[in-house]
């Protein structure tokens, strides 16, 4: 009699524990999930930085931009930092670093920068003149049709 009495009551602590009202929905949000965004690396004190923003790339965009060493004729010498960048229709920011250290007295540095959609070129970015003594934040930088 008790093994049935116990079961009698485990079965009924188990219905009543399945009647139960749900518990209510938490509130829905329609705020979207906004990205995590990671503190940049602390800068060594043997590299400088170039930053800023590219405007005008259009989203199937793929946007190179390089620091370049270059001779008294326009010509570059030696690639000193690039850096890739996917176009989304909005501003894109940019970093680049670089060793001050590899580049010969007398030389000069630009930045140079070219944007391209299924291959063709479309848009480039002017020749910049770029300071090899100090980090640069150059603000915005605008592309302009390729010729």
């Amino acid at each position: 009699m008790l093994p049935r009495l116990l079961a009698l009551l485990c079965l009924s602590s188990l219905l009543a524990a399945c009647s139960s009202t749900p518990p209510a929905p938490a509130l829905a949000t329609t705020a979207k999930p906004q990205p995590v965004r990671v503190a940049p690396e602390p800068l060594p004190n043997h590299l400088r930085e170039l930053s800023g923003q590219l405007l005008g790339v259009p989203a199937a965009g793929e946007a190179e931009l390089a620091l370049l060493l270059v001779d008294s004729r326009d010509r570059p010498v030696q690639l000193l930092a690039s850096s890739h960048l996917n176009g989304n229709g909005a501003v894109l920011p940019f970093s680049l670093r670089f060793s001050p250290t590899s580049i010969p007295a007398g030389q000069r540095l630009e930045l140079r920068g070219r944007v391209s959609q299924a291959g063709i070129l479309t848009l480039r970015l002017p020749a910049r003149s770029i300071q090899p003594a100090s980090n640069q934040a150059l603000g915005a930088l605008q592309l302009v049709p390729a010729p």
